[in-house]
């Protein structure tokens, strides 16, 4: 198949699902990928997003083909809300989901 067929006729539906396969080693079902499928499905993933990957994640392949690598600048405003950083409260115990104060209610 030529390259820009597959990229055609891959959709991101499609791209998602041999994107975990690639990740997992196993596709949905739970059916191991062989070495020379996992391969192949690697090369087509990176082919899907060289073409389509507009916002780059951290060392991933971006929209033209370059390999991303994020600063850690940026990537630590991937973890902002509204310019507020998420940081762990150190004071709740692991059995804690959250504390609120009566008024907080």
């Amino acid at each position: 198949m030529d390259i820009n067929q597959l990229l055609v006729a891959m959709t991101p539906e499609i791209y998602q699902r041999m994107l975990t396969a690639v990740e997992t080693g196993k596709w949905l079902d739970g059916s191991v990928l062989t070495p020379q499928l996992r391969d192949s499905a690697q090369q087509a993933v990176m082919l899907y997003q060289s073409r389509h990957n507009m916002h780059a994640d951290h060392m991933t392949v971006a929209a033209g083909g370059e390999i991303k690598f994020k600063s850690k600048a940026e990537f630590k405003q991937d973890f902002t809300i509204d310019g507020f950083e998420i940081k762990k409260d150190t004071v709740m115990d692991d059995n804690e989901i959250a504390r609120f104060d009566h008024d907080q209610l």
